[in-house]
């Protein structure tokens, strides 16, 4: 039988304890254990940024994150953005059409945010470079520069 560890992390404010191999993706940690499906698998490579969550205040591709290395770890998902989907940057993705399928837009919303915690008034460069992790299969980057842009402008 393989190696368990137990890990104790903060995930959307809540304080979790999880057992399992010390080599499981926090993404599977929050899909399998903690129940949080917003947080979707792309590649398992950290190429796409489908998996984007925040770990500690920055973005980070959930993916390539074993649980072992979060212990007191900090952890915001798209479910802990907002608690009723009224976040700004929520409401500019509906406003923008931003989604096509919609497979990547908790990824895309994570690291938009991440890049406006930092620096609440990027220009349309910053955030074609800080967004150019995440990949969007649909070709929707217009409209998700556009929402970006929206909650620059609307503060």
């Amino acid at each position: 039988m393989s190696q368990m560890t137990t890990t104790s992390l903060t995930v959307n404010g809540k304080r979790q304890t999880v057992t399992a191999h010390p080599d499981t993706p926090l993404l599977w940690v929050l899909r399998e254990h903690i129940k949080l499906t917003g947080t979707k698998f792309g590649c398992g490579v950290g190429q796409c940024g489908a998996c984007t969550v925040h770990i500690d205040g920055q973005a980070a591709f959930s993916c390539l994150r074993p649980i072992s290395t979060l212990e007191g770890a900090n952890v915001i998902t798209i479910e802990g953005l907002s608690k009723d989907s009224n976040h700004p940057l929520q409401k500019a993705w509906v406003a923008e059409q931003a989604p096509q399928c919609g497979y990547c837009q908790s990824g895309q919303i994570m690291r938009a945010a991440a890049l406006l915690k930092d620096n609440p008034r990027p220009t349309r460069e910053q955030i074609v470079e800080h967004m150019s992790t995440n990949i969007c299969r649909c070709g929707t980057y217009p409209r998700i520069v556009r929402a970006i842009e929206r909650v620059v402008k609307e503060g």
